[in-house]
């Protein structure tokens, strides 16, 4: 059965990006913030809640069983804090948690999340570019929901490539319908997401690989539009 509730702890930037994608999908959002200022200039859209809560409201306005809980906090210790107070009320209670580094994520794992997306200071702005596509929603619903039409794809960057000697900044991204440009991968296999600050100024040489998220049919296309062929290919996105 589709979950019909979806329940966001946090009232910030992920939280607004995740309410933008979630909204036509459940037939109920309920938003919580430990800040009564949140609550204040919301106009009734948040409610308070604290990490003491032993969900008693919640248990009785909520069908636990057909909800979804992001866990959205900034704070690192408070997120795994609620995420441990969610999974012990809550046993069938499906967990969303965003993590700043991967030991956060290992310990939201540990701490009974079922899915972890990991968040960094470095590409806190990926989610809002890649959500301006109209691809982006279907990978987040892929993400969340264990979708498998999706791929996730290494290019390697040959030197008739028209990317080559190109400054990452200076590639129109939205020219390549379907696909998603997430990092990019140099000759010592360091990685970089392409909108870290450092990316930006990124020449792109022969032996770079990109990492991209599509369709097989997109990959493909993306493929003979920039003269380069796939280094790795997995068969569904995963975590």
């Amino acid at each position: 059965m589709a979950k019909t509730t979806a329940l966001i702890f946090g009232y910030n930037k992920y939280a607004h990006e995740i309410m933008a994608n979630v909204v036509d999908k459940y037939k109920h959002v309920k938003i919580y913030s430990l800040h009564e200022e949140d609550v204040e200039k919301s106009d009734g859209r948040v409610e308070i809640f604290d990490l003491s809560d032993e969900w008693l409201e919640i248990r009785k306005d909520v069908d636990i069983e057909n909800s979804m809980a992001f866990c959205l906090l900034e704070e690192n210790a408070q997120n795994i804090f609620l995420t441990i107070s969610l999974r012990a009320n809550f046993e069938n209670l499906t967990i969303i948690a965003v993590a700043s580094n991967n030991e956060s994520a290992n310990k939201l794992k540990m701490a009974g999340a079922n899915k972890v997306i990991p968040i960094v200071e470095t590409t806190s702005d990926i989610i809002t570019n890649m959500l301006e596509k109209p691809i982006s929603s279907k990978i987040l619903h892929s993400i969340l929901y264990e979708e498998s039409e999706l791929k996730i794809a290494q290019i390697k960057i040959d030197k008739e490539s028209h990317f080559k000697d190109e400054q990452l900044t200076s590639i129109d991204w939205t020219r390549y319908n379907g696909i998603i440009v997430l990092s990019v991968m140099h000759k010592d296999m360091k990685s970089e997401f392409i909108y870290s600050s450092k990316a930006k100024h990124h020449i792109i040489q022969e032996g770079d690989i990109l990492v991209v998220v599509g369709y097989e049919a997109d990959i493909a296309e993306f493929e003979k539009k920039i003269g380069s062929k796939r280094y790795v290919n997995w068969s569904h996105w995963s975590w």
